[in-house]
């Protein structure tokens, strides 16, 4: 059984930074791709950053320069690193795995296995 578990979210003020981690159980992360989207009130869920199976990644523009994906294969977790935040990046944020290669690694319908959410508020 696959399981994922996210932990990190929180209330930041702007311009704060915080790191969210995703502890995966189940599979081996090495051998897909992994993933971080968000959804805000009233919104769509959205991809924010990827790392590939084959280490290729990519970010939602507006997060580029400010947000960094990483992924630790011993403790099989992966980690957005979010820095300068804006109250635009308040969302609930969703770990998922699952898939390969770069067709799509920042699409939803691609991603099997998810994580619970983590709510992020960017407020003075």
């Amino acid at each position: 059984q696959v399981q994922l578990v996210e932990s990190g979210g929180g209330l930041v003020q702007p311009g704060g930074s915080l790191r969210l981690a995703c502890a995966v159980s189940g599979l081996n992360l090495n051998d897909y791709n992994i993933g971080w989207f968000r959804q805000a009130p009233g919104k769509e869920r959205e991809g924010v950053s990827c790392i590939t199976n084959d280490g290729n990644t990519r970010f939602k523009e507006s997060v580029k320069g400010r947000f960094t994906i990483s992924r630790d294969n011993v403790k099989n977790t992966f980690y957005l690193q979010m820095n300068d935040l804006t109250p635009e990046d308040t969302a609930v944020y969703y770990c998922a795995t699952g898939g390969s290669g770069l067709y799509g690694a920042l699409v939803r319908r691609f991603y099997p296995y998810w994580g619970q959410g983590t709510q992020v508020t960017v407020s003075p």
